[in-house]
């Protein structure tokens, strides 16, 4: 049987960056889409990826 132990860190010291915004988020999610049209190679596709993945985990609506 698996026992799983509590993730335990620290915080970095300041300056601690605020969480992206539902549309900063949805912002980089289009310039990745971008990306992945204009790079023909692997990184390309890696990136339509990331976005795909990505969009799928922002709230719906905007």
């Amino acid at each position: 049987m698996e026992s799983f132990e509590p993730v335990i860190a620290d915080y970095p010291p300041a300056p601690r960056l605020p969480l992206l915004t539902a549309a900063e988020a949805r912002e980089a999610v289009r310039h990745l889409f971008l990306l992945e049209q204009l790079d023909l190679s692997p990184r390309g596709a890696a990136a339509g990826q990331l976005a795909a993945e990505l969009a799928r985990r922002l709230p719906s609506g905007g």
